[in-house]
């Protein structure tokens, strides 16, 4: 069975659960039919962009020449998947068509879904699961640039995990920006969350004494907010060096989690911002917000295939419980299932 077939499979099992009446379903499959609303709805603006255009240039060509190559290199980077990505991927494309002598542009459709897929599958394998701890808090370090929507994004996170019976915590080590810490704190409250704060003094103190707060309150996880500034890479690496060794100091093996928040309408400007960030501090993880509201989808590849690191949560519209686990199941389904079903 082939990569298409598979994913076929996949996309008609959970079309199969979406289908079904909520009452006949168990609690797994709740939460997985809930899901799958959630993405296929958050994907919408992408999947009727890149799908409809990818599915045109089928009825549009009689053969498979450089014109329409070309156009679908135009789709493909539109959908913000990449440059560098989509040379690669047009590379290994034209290299099935010749050897497997594809003419007939459905099968040809299944190639591009499968060869897309490649790019995401293929390689080291990223796991999109976040590292908790079983004794003592899971610290998790929020980085990313302002206006992404990281203190939303750290609400929305103190939320998903208050609801699995979670203690939170949220430390605002960006306590230089005006409002940031006012700001985390209402979200703390709004949450029901632990907080610890101070504004206009070192980070790094901050979130010494948070830490150790954490610990007296027993808290399961520690959301560390810091400044979003990348101007200066020095100064910034220097500042999360010195967090990290001071978290590191407190709870041993911490921070569990450092992730970034990407806005993805930015496009490819995020993925610069991906690179900039790796550079100065170990990333191991991306949350991507706002993807929802963009017809790039393809981003999601673009950062697996130019940084290797696994997007491990995705926001799909405003409300708190919007924030999504990121299963790449899930996405091929919201993205392609308009193709195979």
């Amino acid at each position: 069975m082939g990569l298409f077939d598979k994913l076929k499979n996949i996309i008609i099992k959970k079309e199969e659960i979406k289908e079904k009446d909520v009452t006949e379903l168990n609690e797994v499959e709740k939460i997985e039919k809930k899901e799958l609303e959630t993405y296929e709805k958050g994907l919408e603006k992408t999947r009727e962009e890149f799908v409809s255009k990818l599915s045109l240039l089928g009825h549009k060509y009689t053969k498979v020449n450089d014109s329409y190559f070309e156009e679908l290199e135009d789709i493909l980077i539109m959908a913000d998947i990449g440059v560098n990505t989509v040379f690669k991927f047009l590379e290994q494309l034209k290299k099935r068509v010749k050897e497997e002598n594809i003419t007939d542009f459905n099968y040809l459709q299944e190639v591009i879904v499968d060869e897309l897929f490649i790019i995401y599958v293929s390689g080291e394998s990223l796991s999109d699961k976040i590292n908790l701890q079983e004794d003592g808090p899971t610290v998790i370090l929020m980085v990313g640039v302002n206006g992404v929507g990281k203190t939303t994004t750290i609400a929305k996170l103190a939320a998903k995990y208050k609801k699995q019976g979670k203690k939170v915590m949220m430390i605002a080590a960006d306590t230089f920006r005006a409002g940031a810490v006012p700001q985390l704190e209402e979200w703390a409250e709004k949450t029901e969350s632990l907080f610890y704060g101070s504004e206009n003094t070192d980070p790094s103190g901050v979130i010494f004494d948070g830490l150790q707060k954490a610990k007296e309150e027993q808290a399961d996880i520690v959301l560390i907010d810091t400044a979003g500034r990348l101007q200066n890479k020095v100064n910034l690496m220097k500042e999360l060096e010195k967090m990290n060794k001071v978290i590191g100091c407190i709870i041993p093996n911490a921070p569990h989690e450092t992730l970034l928040v990407i806005d993805a309408t930015t496009g490819q400007n995020g993925i610069m911002q991906a690179k900039s960030f790796q550079e100065i501090t170990n990333i191991t993880g991306i949350v991507l917000t706002k993807l929802d509201g963009t017809a790039k989808g393809g981003i999601v590849l673009a950062i697996k295939e130019e940084v290797n690191i696994p997007v491990k949560f995705i926001g799909l519209g405003e409300k708190m419980d919007d924030l999504e686990n990121f299963d790449i199941e899930s996405y091929i389904y919201g993205l392609f299932k308009d193709m195979m079903t």
